[in-house]
């Protein structure tokens, strides 16, 4: 397999992984635009399908955690006829020789406790590769590290993201044009919402230091009911109104 890695010279001419064409294109390409300054990556195969690494400097990364000189995974997916053949192994390893480059501490990324839940790494996957929980969010969700370091401290969740809650009542979402999926179902979801007059509320994430003060340990998409936090897993309109229990 060959990989071919995005940057500002080429965004315009080739694709992005998790969205092919359309406006969600779009509007993941101009997230990823404006992060390429900041030390992101996105590194994919050659090959038109999910298979991707895109990852940044974590002092830069989206995410309320304090992780100063690491590199942080935004996202790992190998999916589809991809699976199987080893290319997650390749991806990672190219995101470890990047952070060796660097001079970097180590790399972290999220996952969660039990069953892999949607839009989080495997983290019995991490487990085998040699990475570790460093930390755990009262929700379930989990900070994971490799240290490149054996000195290096390991990184932690701020507060907000350790103890995820809001104070208002009804539904709450935060999301941000990270993941392009919350284009297309954020507003069909605020659309059922005010049809079946369902409170809720939408928050959209544009800068970083917003981001790293969401109460929440993901902030592509944090879902909250009644102060408490329901799930990260992007919410279809079928899926939300289930969750609210109404049957559409």
């Amino acid at each position: 397999m060959n990989y071919i890695r995005i940057t500002k010279d080429n965004i315009d001419k080739e694709h992005i992984c998790c969205a092919m064409s359309g406006k969600q294109s779009l509007l993941k390409k101009e997230w990823l635009r404006q992060r390429f300054d900041e030390g992101l990556v996105f590194y994919r195969s050659e090959e038109r399908g999910k298979c991707f690494i895109e990852y940044i400097p974590a002092e830069n990364a989206w995410v309320p955690m304090e992780a100063e000189g690491y590199i942080y995974i935004n996202c790992l997916w190998v999916s589809g006829a991809m699976k199987g053949h080893g290319y997650s192994n390749d991806l990672l390893e190219e995101c470890i020789r990047d952070a060796k480059a660097q001079g970097r501490k180590g790399l972290c990324i999220l996952s969660a406790e039990g069953r892999k839940r949607e839009f989080l790494a495997d983290q019995k996957y991490l487990a085998y590769k040699g990475f570790s929980v460093t930390d755990t969010s009262d929700c379930g969700i989990t900070l994971q590290y490799l240290p490149l370091d054996s000195d290096a401290e390991p990184p932690r969740f701020r507060e907000c993201a350790k103890h995820p809650r809001v104070e208002e009542d009804g539904f709450v979402l935060y999301y941000t044009d990270q993941c392009p999926f919350t284009y297309y179902w954020v507003p069909r979801v605020a659309e059922v919402a005010r049809e079946h007059n369902i409170p809720l509320k939408v928050i959209h994430i544009t800068d970083k230091e917003a981001a790293r003060n969401v109460p929440a340990p993901v902030t592509t998409y944090a879902l909250f009911w009644d102060g408490k936090f329901v799930t990260q897993s992007i919410q279809s309109d079928k899926k939300f109104l289930a969750l609210a229990g109404i049957q559409p």
